[in-house]
């Protein structure tokens, strides 16, 4: 079963560009990659299905550069992501991309072959959204590796001699034979194994090869948490009478083996890199290759200017949001929450409000919390993959979690917020995506100001007893459902909707250009 962390599938990566399914994704498979070679990368094909996401989007949404930066050993947020092919070609690393049938059952799927002048590897990976991934093939040996541990594999030419010597050494999670192209045996562990120059000596091993995690938070053996869905958690609370905001700290606590202040204090960190981009993104942003200039500088004018229609509270979340997703637009460092699609409804909707109600650091912390949970339970029993679930499984489950966050802010209980995130999720059902320009900027920034809208809506109606009918775990499974319906030319392709109107087109063409500034 799918069991995702807070830090991990919802609030996180920490990241720059414009996509996370595309970006961070593709720099956290790349990180594998860099590490299988030992950071010595001569060449690299890298191949893409046409019936998949990544044929049409790879090099706009940001794909080539996060694979890049992690073939380079980067993290999601380093500066240097804007000028990663110039980085591997100083590296002296050639790479060539195919538009090739590879037979990929995901649309997010990723074929690379590396080669040094000593050896040589293939891995298969997708991303499954939010920068979230998983390996499926090593050497032809199939695998399923999330980045959530550390990895040794040995490849060896006697399985059953090396299996036996390693089994007295018990420092590992899991210990299996993968049989591909390169036979090996794959350790799972919080850590890596040691004492391994021995192992490294002996004549039945050809090389071992060490991955780091790419996620912040482990994954251990026989990994459990207290409860997966709204109804088990509810039947869990049910003698212990607990916040929502304190079910989530507990949940991850137990889910990431980690101290509840720890958790606390993670979250607290991601506060602050959010206020950061709000303020930045206010403060006005540029950037060359997008369409869209510093929308939430004009509306901050117009605002205090009292211009605009009186909206209180409204209009700081369209600011705050606005904000946020212009700073994803220009490179700048942003929160994937649940993905950076959509990384300015939950933020800039929950900083909005509790700035406009004047609430606490603590007070956000806790909301932030909740969007969480809530997120988790979508993450694991839908997707956050617009590739997949089109725009609903993004922005509708931002607007679902800053729903149950903004009740929590507005002093409402646990049944109210729950209420919220099923009314918001409901509304956002059969929502397609469909980016202009193959640029992830419009109509995303509307659609997220939309997403936020709608959570702060459906907060009011929960805080004021509205009757949201279906629960929440079927909300979510319908989401799922009507995702797969969605065609596959309305789901991050660049092939339906807006990004095939005229005037689409013509943007996406002066941006491949490099005129658009100079004609629109």
């Amino acid at each position: 079963m799918n069991l995702p962390s807070i830090f991990n599938d919802v609030v996180g990566p920490v990241m720059r560009g414009p996509s996370s399914s595309h970006c961070a994704a593709s720099l956290r498979i790349g990180r594998i990659c860099h590490d299988l070679m030992e950071g010595s990368i001569s060449t690299i094909e890298i191949e893409f299905d046409p019936a998949g996401s990544l044929a049409t989007t790879h090099k706009e949404q940001g794909s080539d550069m996060g694979l890049f930066g992690g073939f380079l050993g980067w993290e999601a947020h380093d500066e240097r992501l804007v000028n990663s092919e110039q980085h591997m070609g100083a590296a002296g690393i050639q790479v060539k991309i195919n538009i090739k049938d590879i037979q990929a059952d995901h649309p997010n799927t990723y074929k690379i072959t590396l080669t040094n002048p000593w050896e040589t590897h293939q891995v298969v990976a997708i991303s499954t959204g939010g920068g979230m991934i998983e390996v499926l093939e090593i050497d032809g040996a199939k695998v399923s590796y999330a980045g959530d541990c550390f990895m040794t594999l040995i490849y060896t030419t006697d399985p059953d001699s090396i299996q036996n010597y390693l089994k007295h050494k018990q420092d590992f999670d899991s210990l299996e034979l993968r049989t591909g192209d390169q036979d090996f045996l794959e350790l799972k562990s919080q850590h890596f194994p040691e004492d391994l120059q021995d192992l490294k000596e002996m004549d039945a091993v050809n090389r071992v090869k060490q991955i780091r995690p790419v996620l912040p938070v482990l994954t251990k053996k026989d990994q459990t948490v207290p409860f997966i869905t709204c109804d088990e958690m509810m039947a869990y609370n049910q003698d212990k009478n607990l916040s929502l905001w304190e079910l989530a700290v507990r949940y991850e606590s137990i889910r990431g083996n980690i101290s509840e202040e720890e958790v606390l204090a993670k979250m607290d960190d991601i506060r602050i890199i959010l206020k950061d981009a709000v303020g930045t993104g206010l403060r006005g942003t540029s950037y060359e290759d997008r369409i869209l200039g510093p929308q939430s500088v004009k509306f901050k004018s117009q605002m205090e200017s009292k211009k605009l229609v009186d909206a209180d509270v409204l209009n700081k979340i369209i600011m705050y949001v606005s904000a946020i997703m212009e700073v994803k637009s220009s490179m700048g460092v942003i929160v994937a929450a649940p993905t950076a699609g959509s990384c300015g409804a939950m933020p800039g909707a929950v900083l909005a409000v509790s700035d406009a109600l004047g609430l606490s650091d603590e007070d956000t912390v806790k909301a932030l919390m909740i969007a969480g949970l809530i997120g988790v339970f979508i993450a694991a029993h839908s997707t956050f993959a617009a590739e997949v679930g089109g725009c609903q499984a993004e922005c509708g489950s931002g607007s679902s979690m800053a729903a149950a966050a903004i009740v929590h802010l507005a002093g409402g209980n646990l049944n109210q917020s729950i209420s919220a995130a099923s009314m918001a999720l409901q509304s956002s059902l059969g929502m397609i995506c469909d980016p202009i320009g193959n640029r992830v900027e419009a109509p995303c920034l509307n659609k997220n100001v939309m997403a936020a809208s709608n959570a702060l809506s459906c907060a009011n109606m929960a805080l004021a007893d509205y009757d949201h009918l279906i629960p929440m775990d079927e909300v979510i499974e319908t989401m799922y459902e009507v995702g797969k319906s969605i065609p596959n030319t309305l789901r991050c392709t660049n092939l339906g909707g807006l990004s095939i109107t005229k005037t689409a087109k013509e943007i996406e063409k002066k941006l491949g250009k490099g005129q658009f500034y100079k004609s629109c």
